[in-house]
């Protein structure tokens, strides 16, 4: 019978807008586009890198309460505020995703509020960080 976990954080928004932070089919995990506050905090780095650090940890708290790791993730989509922060964030980014290579998508909208620079939603599939993996090129 198939296993579905659905996660809240606690936060004001999965209430108002009834969703949840995570959600686990199985093996197959989804996080909700997530933020860069800090839970102890409350606060939003302003540093472009911290803050897209920020929004990995708390992405990697929630895998984790599942039994996942950020290593698990195998697509990943980057919503960034301003086109001038491109840069910055995917080199925060690829810093700490560098190894992990999952998919990727990367788009400029409006976010909820000019607060978050970035914001960032994944898939991933519980175990594929123990998954061998084959790595291929082509030319396109």
């Amino acid at each position: 019978m198939t296993e579905i976990i659905k996660l809240k954080t606690g936060t004001k928004f999965e209430e108002h807008g009834s969703y949840s932070r995570l959600v686990a089919v199985d093996n197959l995990i989804f996080v909700s586009n997530t933020a860069g506050r800090n839970p102890k905090t409350k606060l939003i780095p302003e540093d472009l890198a911290e803050q897209t650090l920020q929004v990995l940890a708390n992405i990697e708290t929630a895998l984790k309460a599942v039994g996942s790791c950020l290593e698990d993730v195998v697509r990943a989509r980057v919503f960034v505020q301003f086109t001038d922060d491109i840069d910055a964030i995917m080199t925060a980014y690829g810093q700490r995703m560098r190894g992990i290579n999952p998919a990727l998508t990367m788009t400029c909208p409006p976010l909820g509020s000019t607060e978050y620079k970035v914001e960032i939603d994944v898939t991933a599939y519980r175990g594929a960080a123990k998954a061998e993996v084959k790595e291929m090129a082509i030319t396109l």
